[in-house]
């Protein structure tokens, strides 16, 4: 094994130095996530190539319009639809990198789905009108997506086809096989349900698969070529994008916000907040207590060789994830190495502690046995925004003030957060319209027990183990 979680991409050239990256940096204990770090050692900083121009860190005080704080892909969204169907043009701010956080260290799985719930799940809590409005809506989503993927500016090494849920025993297949009838019976959406062999001889031997279910939208992206490609785009319709900026003091004086950074005061008259898992405890009061970051671990592997391919039977590069609810989540990368990822350390703190790794390799030699020992070139870990009830919040939290946030995908936010920044675009211009759903007329709900949340986590993490694996 060639793990290589302690190491850094090679600096790129031209670029301006950068602070090393910390990997254990844990967005509930700092209170702020840095100022110019560089990337955390993925494979895909590695892979992207040379970051475009951005507009350097701020370095005086500024009057903007709209300031949005966060440069991943919700941030830089909201921007392009901000100038695209507003004509507004924002100023972005990150503390480090552009798409320094959750934008750079996912697997790149884009699914029609945000937060954790299932379709049924949506008809038990909301019942069936909201449900179909909430599916329609992440159906959009995706076309919001898959038009911006269009737009002739983003090559992310796009992986059409679908995705595959695997039922990791077969338990969890019959409980995927009701949740597919609901799929197709009461929301229309063409599902098919397939058996180990059928799976195994059409797309991938996957060892542990008892079934799978097959879901006409999904693609596989390279993250950060995508964000690379939303940063050119906002850019060019006219938005400043400035890193190594964090926010350090939030102030409102006669209406207007102001936002200090190290290198002066961003006076904004609305402000989008779009930090996904490295949301500050201190950033503004409205998101204290109301996102628990989870720490989720990724690797990737050298290519496979044609035999290991073949041993695996892996013909598909369609995205996958399995039926945990500390779900893996995996697939074939364009140049036939294997990405994989699933939960890691609760702490970042203990983030680096090798165990978490070995976890996260001995659940890919189960499932593809024929990779044991398989080395693996690239390692890292990253935050994702979890919210108290599984599901994002597009919101404005105070009628009375023009600050909006879009958070808590739950790690379904590579497709639906260029719809949440469709949406906080369209607020903050006033031209939001029939928002009559959860996540846009309710804020991310808050915690009674959130400075226990920590313990619980850990609590959780057992149970669920138990649940996935023997009960």
């Amino acid at each position: 094994m060639n793990a290589t979680a302690s190491l850094h991409p090679e600096p790129r050239a031209g670029s301006r130095p950068f602070a090393p990256y910390d990997p254990t940096y844990d967005p509930l204990v700092n209170p702020n996530p840095g100022q110019a770090q560089e990337f955390a050692p993925t494979y895909w900083a590695a892979s992207a190539g040379p970051a475009p121009e951005d507009d350097g860190p701020i370095t005086g005080d500024v009057d903007v319009d709209v300031a949005i704080i966060g440069s991943g892909y919700t941030g830089l969204a909201c921007a392009i639809f901000l100038a695209q169907e507003h004509g507004i043009k924002a100023t972005v701010l990150d503390a480090n990198r552009v798409s320094w956080g959750c934008s750079s260290r996912n697997g790149g799985q884009a699914q029609a789905a945000s937060g954790r719930l299932s379709r049924s799940q949506w008809v038990k809590q909301w019942g069936l009108d909201t449900a179909l409005r909430l599916h329609a809506e992440i159906l959009e989503g995706f076309t919001t997506f898959k038009h911006l993927l269009k737009s002739g500016e983003i090559d992310c090494d796009q992986q059409p086809g679908g995705h595959l849920y695997v039922a990791h025993r077969p338990k969890a297949l019959k409980k995927l096989e009701a949740e597919a009838e609901v799929l197709r019976k009461t929301f229309n959406y063409r599902v098919e349900m397939l058996d180990a062999a059928a799976l195994r001889e059409r797309y991938v031997d996957e060892a542990e698969a008892a079934g799978a279910m097959h879901e006409p939208e999904g693609i596989g992206v390279h993250p950060l070529k995508l964000a690379f490609g939303y940063l050119r785009l906002a850019r060019r319709l006219g938005a400043r994008v400035h890193p190594s900026s964090p926010v350090i003091g939030w102030e409102k004086k006669q209406g207007v916000h102001h936002l200090r950074t190290p290198g002066g005061v961003v006076r904004a008259r609305a402000v989008g907040i779009a930090t996904g898992g490295y949301t500050s405890q201190g950033l503004t009061p409205s998101l204290t207590n109301r996102i628990l970051p989870v720490l989720s671990n990724s690797l990737v592997t050298r290519p496979m060789t044609a035999a290991e391919k073949e041993a695996c039977s892996f013909k598909t590069t369609q995205v996958i994830t399995d039926t945990r609810t500390l779900r893996y989540y995996y697939r074939r990368l364009p140049d036939d190495r294997l990405q994989i990822g699933s939960r890691s350390s609760i702490t970042g703190r203990d983030a680096q502690n090798p165990r978490h790794l070995q976890m996260l390799i001995d659940g890919m030699h189960r499932k593809f046995p024929p990779l044991k020992g398989i080395d693996v070139d690239y390692s890292w870990w990253g935050w994702v925004d979890v919210s108290h009830d599984m599901m994002p919040r597009i919101y404005q939290p105070k009628s009375n003030e023009r600050v909006f946030y879009a958070l808590g995908y739950g790690g379904n936010g590579v497709m639906y957060s260029a719809q949440a920044g469709r949406r906080m675009a369209e607020r903050i211009a006033g031209k939001a319209e029939d928002m009559d759903l959860p996540i846009f007329n309710s804020p991310l709900p808050g915690h009674p027990l959130a400075p226990f949340r920590r313990l619980g986590q850990a609590m959780l993490y057992r149970w669920y183990y138990l649940r996935d694996e023997y009960l």
